[in-house]
């Protein structure tokens, strides 16, 4: 059965993260109902049934399935999420993405399609991804900030990439994985860890890529960076708390609404953020 692979993009503010939970609106599920809706109209598989569980006004669809690059917890966006499914549907990429885009919620759309070969897999093919956080560093709020985080004290930029510095290369963060998890992983190779600032100097852009990302890892790193600056710590304190393996020295997870996912990339990373 052919393959596909979709960029999706979306708000996470209203849903319960990315994957599928039971009794839960999430990304996925919405994804997999735009599609199984649209895939079952098109080959007429879509048949009257009476109070099905699985129906949508007394009609049944085939149940089309998505697999993504990876989860994202709730209230994280993305801008590069991907996505792959199969389906015999033959696919012309402006109709498709046309479609979709009028049976999603408003918050969620289909940036790109594109048939993939049969071993692609969004998640295990994938070889890194890339994360942002928006943090607005002025003293007072605008409607126009966005989906971003409000520090009012100033920040200094030299020293936030003094401390990131320390994350580069393959460690174990443990430290920035949130304790109440069950995935035993810990190792992490970051390729950039960097904060730029907006011409106006008051909009600070936390970027970091990395071939994998632990549960609430980016968050817990936003927030220890905050923590060093807030107490005016030396930027050393972040190797220190990467080298004590214990989340309890790390700073708070910031929240999730200034997080959004960029890209995944299937080529190895280059380090001018270009692919090879």
């Amino acid at each position: 059965m052919p393959k596909y692979s979709m960029i999706v993009e979306y708000i996470g503010t209203n849903y319960s993260g990315s994957q599928v939970q039971p009794e839960a609106v999430t990304i996925q599920s919405e994804l997999n109902k735009a599609l199984s809706t649209l895939i079952s109209k098109y080959d007429g598989s879509a048949q009257e049934c009476e109070d099905s569980p699985d129906c949508d006004e007394h009609r049944c669809f085939k149940t089309v399935k998505t697999i993504f690059s990876g989860r994202t917890d709730a209230g994280v966006h993305s801008k590069g999420q991907v996505v792959h499914f199969e389906s015999d549907m033959p696919i012309v990429a402006s109709r498709f993405i046309n479609s979709m885009n009028g049976l999603l919620p408003e918050d969620i759309s289909v940036k790109s399609v594109k048939q993939v070969e049969d071993t692609f897999h969004a998640q295990l093919s994938a070889k890194y991804r890339v994360y942002q956080y928006k943090i607005i560093n002025r003293c007072q709020r605008s409607v126009w900030d966005g989906h971003s985080l409000l520090i009012r004290e100033p920040l200094d930029l030299e020293r936030m990439n003094k401390a990131l510095e320390y994350l580069i290369g393959e460690h174990d963060f443990t430290s920035f994985k949130s304790s109440g998890t069950q995935n035993p992983a810990k190792y992490c190779v970051v390729y950039r860890a960097q904060c730029t600032k907006s011409k106006e100097g008051d909009v600070i852009t936390f970027e970091i890529a990395a071939n994998r990302f632990l549960y609430n890892m980016v968050r817990t790193i936003v927030g220890t960076l905050l923590l060093i600056e807030h107490k005016k710590l030396e930027p050393e304190f972040m190797k220190y708390v990467l080298d004590a393996k214990d989340r309890t020295k790390a700073g708070p997870t910031i929240s999730p609404d200034g997080l959004t996912l960029m890209e995944v990339g299937y080529e190895p990373y280059d380090q001018n953020n270009k692919q090879k």
